[in-house]
């Protein structure tokens, strides 16, 4: 089916119902199914470089910047990213380029026996786990110089710890997952602080308490651990195309809105001071910054009334609010999000910025009722419309905006809804 901005994955029907029956595994953490699957693949992995990424929020942008910077380097670029929006080509990347569909089939036509004589034996693999093999034999099969990974959650047992990086860096860290990964935030730390590797440096940008934790940690791993300071980051200007910042006296301009890409990019550049041939980099770091792309983070869409941003978090809801109500003023908010999210603090934060707002529920089983969304709202502002689909909601925003910008957001599912909106209209994105 062809669309505008991207295109629908089009595998083999029999290799998409086998990939999608995966799903009934849901999630678990675990390295013992994921490092026997690479094991019977012909373990891809070893002897790659990689640079390896956890965190909260802005982990994301942090591997695009990352990626950016590498590839203007000269480097051959694989990067593994999780979730998708659209499509689960745009997980796996080669020099920028998402995996296309037949390469996509192919790997998972190599790995799908693998599994099956897993599963006869009684060991059953996730998707995510299916997935994370997938990347890695394709990034071998590519040829690809340096790769970077983004962890899917946690860290010390997500399925991408079976890689042993050049580097490791851990972003922002919240409350999440806590039924996996425990009810504390030094409960979380530590879960993320599982990919530090002895002799592997590791980069944070972390508060105090937190950071205490990791410190602790590298100490126990035998690894150096490198603390990015808030002081040593300024934001010079900040609009709806990007901002320009410093670090430690350096100037740079990031190609991604918002104040706390800022944060990012420092991160991404003492991270990659970091590698081994680091001076390669060096020279390409303005130019990496002033390059990368990454959607749906305050992306401002064309032609359209429409900002689309996939905040889920309460801290990412306060950074979104706050750059929001600097660039556009008051906005009219479309918010949908997943049941597991904290809705009432993501709810509080973005109803400081919305003159109106208008409530729906993404197309995920795991999606929150647009009713209890709305309930959280209604305790900050009165709720003017409760829709059954984003699109929905969407469209009666646009129709009382007043000449103001509306702002959908609330997860990686509701974007995805929002571009799916943007291809019916033949919008360009």
């Amino acid at each position: 089916m062809a669309v505008i901005g991207r295109q629908e994955i089009v595998l083999s029907q029999g290799t998409r119902q086998w990939f999608d029956g995966l799903q009934r595994c849901g999630i678990r953490l675990g390295l013992e199914s994921v490092e026997r699957l690479l094991a019977l693949a012909g373990d891809p992995h070893r002897g790659m470089r990689f640079i390896h990424v956890a965190g909260t929020d802005g982990k994301g942008s942090v591997c695009a910047m990352m990626e950016s910077v590498l590839r203007c380097s000269g480097y051959r670029v694989g990067a593994f990213t999780s979730p998708h929006i659209l499509k689960m080509n745009e997980s796996i990347r080669v020099d920028g380029k998402d995996i296309p569909d037949d390469d996509l089939d192919s790997v998972l036509g190599v790995l799908r026996p693998h599994v099956e004589s897993m599963e006869a034996d009684g060991v059953h693999c996730t998707s995510f786990e299916v997935l994370t093999a997938a990347a890695l034999l394709y990034f071998r099969e590519s040829r690809v110089d340096i790769a970077v990974v983004e962890v899917g959650m946690g860290g010390r047992l997500d399925s991408t710890n079976v890689i042993m990086p050049d580097v490791t860096v851990i972003n922002n860290i919240g409350l999440e997952h806590t039924e996996f990964l425990g009810g504390t935030i030094e409960e979380v730390a530590k879960e993320k602080a599982g990919i530090m590797k002895a002799g592997v440096p590791c980069v944070t940008l972390n508060p105090d308490d937190v950071a205490g934790v990791l410190s602790a940690h590298a100490v126990s791993v035998g690894c150096s651990l490198t603390r990015v300071r808030e002081s040593d980051i300024g934001v010079i200007s900040s609009g709806p195309d990007g901002l320009d910042m410093s670090y430690r006296g350096e100037i740079f301009h990031v190609a991604l809105p918002g104040r706390f890409q800022a944060r990012n990019a420092a991160l991404a550049i003492e991270a990659l001071r970091h590698l081994p041939d680091s001076q390669r980099t060096e020279g390409h770091m303005a130019e990496g910054l002033a390059a990368v792309r990454w959607q749906c983070r305050m992306q401002r869409i064309p032609g359209e009334p429409v900002i689309i941003d996939v905040t889920h978090t309460l801290n990412g809801a306060r950074c979104l609010r706050s750059d929001v109500s600097e660039m556009y003023g008051e906005v009219v908010l479309v918010l949908a999000m997943l049941s597991d999210k904290d809705i009432r603090g993501v709810a509080a934060e973005l109803s400081k910025v919305a003159a109106r707002a208008f409530v729906s529920q993404p197309a995920s089983p795991r999606a929150a009722r647009a009713e209890d969304v709305a309930a959280a709202l209604s305790e900050h502002m009165h709720v003017d419309g409760v829709f059954g689909t984003v699109g929905e909601a969407i469209d009666a925003a646009i129709g009382s905006r007043d000449g103001r910008y509306v702002l959908v957001t609330g997860s990686f599912r509701t974007a995805e809804d929002a571009l799916k909106w943007l291809q019916k209209r033949s919008v360009r994105y």
